[in-house]
């Protein structure tokens, strides 16, 4: 579920930078870190981002900056009328004592101190908001671009995974039908001592515990549950879309039932081909959280 993508724009007197990120998480959590003033904006940002994240720790910021400089100057008409008046009477009272002034540059009167000033520029937040709106779908396509090729490559590392348990079901089915005489053995084991002590006991109660010393060396139905699980996690993976809740919970299961094998084997080589299930799970496990 990770992912970064980063944009820039522009608009009028603003421009702004766009980063988008994520990292895992077990549900959606979104985070906007966008301008207050701007109403509308995050609730509407956060609408679009739910529509096409479903998972992850989701951060996006937008830096806005308004640049007063783009909004150009403007001629204070009050200031120039006021030079203008007190230039005519400079040259009045020059004429009037023979004194010869410089014909005067607009450049000169240009420098004066309040002569330019900047010209107001009115911020159209409906038409600003469209504009940043607008920009956050190319910016979700990137994002999501690079979080669906990081997805590709970890389906094929659960496939692999998947792949290693059902190679380690299959041992262990084979060790299970190979350890049955001595599970036999034993069964007549503790049926014989069962019934050497079930003298006037309950033929119900006697019938339970037979049947419980049987189930506790069975191990077929954890090994069809384990396959069920891998034929479950493959179809989640060819279904594609967000799976990744549905693969956590999966994992749980392929869990328990590796934890029963090992509980039931009765047998060191199958202990260990459980151990064996029990630690690609846990990889598998580690994966899924990175599943959208």
């Amino acid at each position: 579920m990770t992912g970064f993508a980063s944009a820039k724009g522009e608009r009028g007197a603003f421009s702004w930078g766009w980063e988008l990120r994520s990292v895992n998480a077990k549900g959606l959590d979104l985070r906007l870190r966008v301008p207050d003033w701007l109403e509308g904006l995050e609730a509407a940002l956060r609408t679009d981002l739910a529509r096409s994240v479903a998972r992850g720790n989701v951060t996006l910021s937008l830096r806005l900056t308004r640049n007063d400089t783009a909004a150009g100057a403007a001629l204070n008409t009050e200031v120039l009328a006021a030079a203008l008046d007190a230039l005519a009477r400079i040259e009045a009272e020059a004429m009037a004592r023979g004194v010869a002034l410089a014909p005067p540059r607009a450049s000169d009167l240009l420098g004066l101190r309040g002569m330019m000033e900047a010209a107001p520029d009115e911020v159209d937040n409906a038409a600003l908001v469209a504009r940043l709106r607008a920009e956050l779908g190319p910016l979700i396509a990137a994002f999501l671009d690079m979080r669906q090729a990081e997805g590709r490559a970890l389906e094929q590392v659960l496939r692999d995974q998947l792949g290693q348990v059902t190679g380690l079901v299959e041992t262990a089915a084979r060790l299970a039908e190979a350890r049955k005489p001595a599970v036999a053995e034993a069964l007549r084991g503790n049926l014989a001592r069962v019934l050497g002590n079930a003298e006037g006991a309950d033929p119900d109660r006697v019938a339970q515990e037979l049947a419980m010393i049987a189930v506790k060396a069975d191990v077929t139905e954890e090994l069809d549950r384990l396959r069920a699980h891998v034929g479950a996690a493959g179809d989640l993976l060819d279904a594609g879309g967000a799976v990744g809740r549905k693969l956590d919970f999966l994992m749980q299961e392929f869990n328990r039932e590796a934890n029963t094998l090992c509980s039931k084997s009765q047998n060191a080589e199958l202990t260990k081909v459980g151990l064996e299930l029990k630690a690609v799970i846990d990889q598998m496990r580690e994966q899924v959280q990175n599943v959208e």
